[in-house]
């Protein structure tokens, strides 16, 4: 009997405890919980009965004041942390408290996510125990918390080849996403390229993006430094298509001409063909011109009509020349407010530009803005055969000078066909099919060497071209996320400040518990 009494609330403390580590481990489980805190409560409310005497004796002492309050103060840290621990499960709820948000999605994918209406399947194919595989749940972790409807698992190659197999799974680290009938698949674990095979599997269908050539412009076939193989890499990331036209034996764009590019010609183009450019856009076409300096003399011309205004200049730059280039690399930092730079914080370099400014005069109902704009240390220069780099007052034009500008402006539909005679005048006839009010887009950039192979991926010049290009085609959820960088924060001390360090935590602090456990034990000694 007498051990039954001491080892009874031994046996309430132990059940009382399993339940609430159940509750904090295992919240769901409320039955199996509810029977354990109820058998630990019974067991401590016999042991009160039956030890109820000698309960009283003790509680009259001053040591159990000091026993009670201890552990009442971790009744109450369990109960917080089990608290806690049922809101949580109850409201999933993540914060990154990282400088950098490492651990935190882009705008723009969470807005995708956000929006996301279609039901996505992600089989990521890792070997177990691998750094890939980690750092992919770690990402897909974050995606769901986002959306429903964000589905994954994890299959090792190894273990079902069956599965490698049916999907073609070549190499490890390969995630599919599957959006009922269609897919998609990436073999890295950045955000960009996720968000990015998403959006490809959702996609109902696939733009084409038209660069044109004949007149020694940038070719997208080219993989050496000047080539733009890179540009059309990335483009068909995003799942655009990527074709090349020729305007010499074609008075017209073919029908499916998302985006029409002209990548730095070296010549001019024949009449006939700005015709064809020009009704292009007429028609509501989507148009990128980059104009090099010292190289077209008509292609002004052509877009002063859509209100640009591009001088015969070089644009040149005294901040490049501290950031390691020459005069001749103007670079952009801040932007000025459109769509397209709203969420862009990244310097944009221009190797060799000329300027692109919003002109005087531009067509009815357009609205032509600046993009991008230099710093007030640079200027345009006017004379091109100078040997030594100054700026003239009397000739150069002092910065901030523009460097990217964009224009929207409705097209003019086709008209009517004049009623037949002796139709009812009270109703008009119906306008052809196709010839419906269209917006028409147009960019200009005074440079094309800054999205060559050899200049892609420096800074932002990348992602602002593309930006632009998702503007142009209204794939506006098209991304280019810049790649997450962790800074080192370091903190430097003087001497002195090492020395004062070394003091407090080496000598004064270990001091200081050392006292206050000496006159605590003191203290029960003197109970």
């Amino acid at each position: 009997m007498d051990s039954l009494k001491k080892s009874l609330n031994s046996v309430a403390l132990v059940l009382l405890a399993a339940a609430l580590v159940g509750w904090i481990v295992w919240p769901h489980r409320t039955t199996a919980l509810l029977v354990l805190a109820g058998l630990g409560l019974a067991a401590l409310a016999a042991h009160v009965a039956l030890n109820l005497s000698a309960l009283k004796r003790t509680f009259g002492r001053r040591s159990f004041l000091y026993s009670g309050n201890l552990l009442l103060v971790v009744v109450i840290v369990l109960g917080i942390l089990g608290l806690a621990n049922y809101f949580l499960a109850k409201h999933n709820y993540r914060k990154d408290f990282t400088a950098a948000k490492l651990h935190s999605l882009s705008d723009q994918s969470v807005t995708f996510l956000e929006a996301l209406k279609t039901d996505l399947a992600l089989k990521g194919f890792f070997r177990e125990g691998t750094y890939g595989r980690a750092a992919m749940e770690n990402l897909l972790k974050i995606y769901a918390y986002h959306s429903g409807r964000i589905k994954y698992e994890f299959i090792d190659p190894d273990k079902n080849p069956g599965l490698v197999k049916r999907y073609d799974v070549t190499q490890d680290g390969t995630t599919i996403i599957e959006a009922g009938d269609k897919e998609s698949r990436i073999t890295t674990t950045s955000e960009e390229d996720l968000t990015n095979a998403l959006i490809k599997a959702t996609r109902t269908s696939k733009k084409v993006v038209y660069f044109l050539e004949g007149h020694g412009e940038r070719s997208v076939e080219e993989t050496g430094d000047d080539g733009f193989s890179t540009v059309k890499a990335e483009l068909e990331k995003l799942g655009y298509e990527v074709k090349k036209q020729s305007l010499a034996l074609a008075d017209r764009f073919p029908a499916d001409c998302a985006l029409l590019v002209v990548p730095g010609p070296d010549k001019d183009l024949l009449p006939n063909e700005y015709e064809t450019v020009k009704g292009y856009i007429a028609s509501g076409g989507r148009a990128l011109f980059l104009v090099d300096p010292e190289t077209s003399t008509l292609l002004p011309l052509f877009l002063h009509d859509y209100g640009f205004k591009l001088e015969n200049d070089i644009v040149v730059d005294t901040v490049s020349r501290l950031l390691g280039g020459d005069y001749f690399m103007p670079v952009v930092s801040e932007y000025e407010s459109h769509a397209i730079t709203a969420r862009f914080t990244y310097a944009t370099f221009f190797p060799y530009a000329r300027s692109v400014e919003v002109g005087e005069t531009k067509p009815d109902g357009a609205t032509v803005t600046a993009l991008a704009k230099t710093s007030p240390n640079s200027w345009s220069e006017r004379e091109l055969d100078q040997k030594e780099v100054r700026f003239t007052p009397e000739k150069d034009k002092q910065g901030p000078v523009g460097l990217a500008a964009v224009a929207s402006f409705k097209s003019k539909p086709a008209e009517p066909p004049a009623p037949a005679a002796g139709a009812d005048a009270a109703e008009p006839p119906a306008a052809p099919a196709g010839t419906e009010e269209k917006e028409a887009r147009v960019a200009v950039i005074g440079d094309s060497d800054f999205v060559k192979n050899r200049y892609y991926g420096l800074s932002g010049n990348g992602n602002f071209f593309l930006n632009v290009a998702n503007w142009l085609t209204e794939e506006a959820d098209l991304i280019a996320i810049q790649p997450k960088t962790q800074t080192p924060r370091t903190v430097q001390l003087t001497p002195s400040q090492g020395r004062l360090l070394f003091l407090l935590s080496v000598v004064a602090l270990p001091l200081a518990v050392l006292v206050l456990g000496f006159s605590v034990w003191a203290r029960r000694r003197a109970l």
